[in-house]
C-alpha cells in the first residue's frame, strides 16, 4: 500500500464529510422559522435524522410532539422531547412499517394552526414505510430494484406506488396543517421530491411512470401491485415548502478543497457519477495510469450514485466495486482511487467504501486471488479486506451520495 497516498485519502475523506455535516444547514434552514399558533409535530427519517434533529431542537419550541427515524445503530441517545425508532435499511422490515404507522399517528386531526416539520434524508424511503402491498412483496420489489441497476429516481418512483407515505402521501395527510420540509439530498441533481422517496413531495410522480419502469426493468409484480400501478396520484391539499440544506455537490467541493491543500491541481468532474460502478472504476484507474506519468500531482473528483448489476453471491457495495475495479489499472503508479459512501455504509456492509493503489492489483495476486474473480462474484468486500482497502467511517450523521477521488504523484 501507498502510506502517503493512503494518508492522504483519509484527510480528504474527513474534510469532506466535516463539511456537509447537518448542523450547519439546519442552522440557516430554520433561522427565520416561525413557530405555529397550534401545534409543532417534528419528525425526521433518515439515516441523518437523529444528527438533523439533535440540530433542529435548540432552534425550535418543545415540539408537542416527535419521532425520529433512522437505521439500526444510528442513534445516539435519547434527546428531549422525541421518540426514537431503529429500523431496516436497504430493505424495509416490520419496525419499519410500526414507524411509518406510528408516524401517520402522530398528524391525524391537524388543523391550520398547525406545522409539520418534516427533517428528511437519504434512507427514509426504506425506514420509514407503510406499504399498501404485502411486506415481503414490498422487499422483493426492492431487492430487484437494488439489483437491475436502476437509478435512484426509478426506484423511488416505483416504490412511491406502492407506499402509503411516499410519493406525497404523508404530506397529503398532514392537511390541512403546514408542511415544512428540512432535506438532506442525497439523489444528486434530481429534484427534492425524490429525497427519501417524497413523503412530503411538492409533485407526486406522473400516472404511468412506475409502470413504465417496472416494464423497462421486468419486474416481477403481482396482479395486485401491478393495479397500483395504474393508480392516480394523490391530490395535495397543501403544498409543502422544502428547503434544501445540503448535497452531493457540497461533499464534491469540499474534497476538492482538501485535494488542492494537500498540493493537487485538481479537476471536477462536471457530471454526476451513473452508470455501472466497475465500469467506472475501470474508467478512472486508466485516467491514474496515464496522468501518474504526468510531473505534477493531480486529482480528479466525481460525486453521484453508481450501480451494481448483481450476478454474483459475494459481499460488497458500489463503492467498494468501483475502487476494485481500478485495481488492475493502477498496477505499479503512483496513483489512487478511493470512493465512499457519506452516509457510512456502502450497500449491505459496514464498510463506507474502498481504496486502491498501484500496489493493490498485486497483493491480491500474492495472496491467490485476482481483482477480476471477486468482481465476477460481486465479492469486492472481501477482496479489499485482504488488501486493507476497506475505508471505515461508521455512523456518519449524514447522508449526501457518494464521492469518488482520483489522486496521481510522479513516481520519487
Amino acid at each position: 500500500m501507498n502510506t502517503l497516498l493512503h494518508s492522504q485519502a483519509d484527510t480528504i475523506i474527513r474534510s469532506a464529510l466535516s463539511a456537509v455535516h447537518p448542523a450547519r444547514g439546519m442552522q440557516r434552514a430554520l433561522a427565520g422559522f416561525q413557530p405555529p399558533a397550534g401545534r409543532l409535530i417534528l419528525i425526521a427519517a433518515g439515516k441523518a435524522a437523529w444528527t438533523m434533529a439533535e440540530a433542529a431542537l435548540p432552534m425550535l419550541p418543545p415540539p408537542d410532539a416527535g419521532l425520529i427515524v433512522t437505521k439500526y445503530g444510528h442513534s445516539r441517545g435519547p434527546l428531549p422531547g422525541m421518540e426514537i425508532r431503529e429500523t431496516g435499511h436497504p430493505l424495509p422490515d416490520n419496525s419499519s412499517c410500526a414507524a411509518g404507522l406510528r408516524a401517520l399517528e402522530l398528524v391525524q386531526g391537524l388543523t391550520e394552526d398547525d406545522t409539520v416539520l418534516l427533517l428528511l434524508s437519504g434512507g427514509a424511503s426504506a425506514l420509514f414505510e407503510l406499504p399498501r402491498i404485502p411486506l415481503a412483496e414490498l422487499e422483493d420489489v426492492t431487492s430487484q430494484l437494488l439489483s437491475c441497476g436502476a437509478g435512484i429516481g426509478e426506484i423511488n418512483t416505483v416504490r412511491a406506488a406502492f407506499s402509503s407515505l411516499k410519493g406525497g402521501r404523508f404530506g397529503a395527510a398532514c392537511a390541512p396543517a403546514r408542511v415544512v420540509s428540512v432535506l438532506l439530498s442525497d439523489v444528486g441533481d434530481a429534484s427534492p421530491d425524490y429525497i427519501g422517496g417524497g413523503p412530503a413531495a411538492q409533485k407526486a410522480p406522473e400516472k404511468g411512470e412506475a409502470r413504465r419502469i417496472a416494464l423497462k426493468y421486468g419486474l416481477r409484480l403481482s396482479h395486485s401491485a401491478l393495479a397500483l400501478l395504474e393508480e392516480d396520484p394523490p391530490a395535495l391539499a397543501v403544498v409543502p415548502e422544502q428547503i434544501v440544506i445540503g448535497s452531493v455537490r457540497d461533499l464534491i467541493r469540499s474534497a476538492a478543497e482538501a485535494c488542492r491543500r494537500l498540493g493537487y491541481e485538481t479537476i471536477v468532474l462536471p457530471e454526476l457519477l451513473s452508470g455501472e460502478a466497475s465500469v467506472t472504476g475501470e474508467w478512472m484507474g486508466r485516467l491514474g495510469r496515464y496522468y501518474s506519468e504526468m510531473p505534477f500531482p493531480r486529482a480528479f473528483i466525481a460525486g453521484g450514485e453508481t450501480v451494481v448489476h448483481v450476478t454474483g453471491s459475494g459481499k460488497g457495495g458500489r463503492n467498494q466495486e468501483l475502487a476494485l475495479a481500478a485495481a488492475p489499472y493502477l498496477r505499479g503508479c503512483s496513483a489512487a482511487v478511493f470512493s465512499l459512501g457519506s452516509d457510512g455504509s456502502d450497500g449491505p456492509t459496514e464498510a463506507a467504501g474502498g481504496y486502491a493503489d498501484g500496489d493493490t492489483a498485486e497483493h491480491l495476486e500474492a495472496q491467490g486471488g485476482s481483482a477480476g474473480r471477486f468482481l465476477r462474484d460481486n465479492n469486492s468486500y472481501y477482496a479489499l479486506a485482504r488488501t486493507r482497502g476497506l475505508i471505515f467511517t461508521g455512523p456518519t450523521g449524514t447522508n449526501v451520495n457518494d464521492v469518488a477521488v482520483l489522486l496521481c504523484r510522479p513516481k520519487e
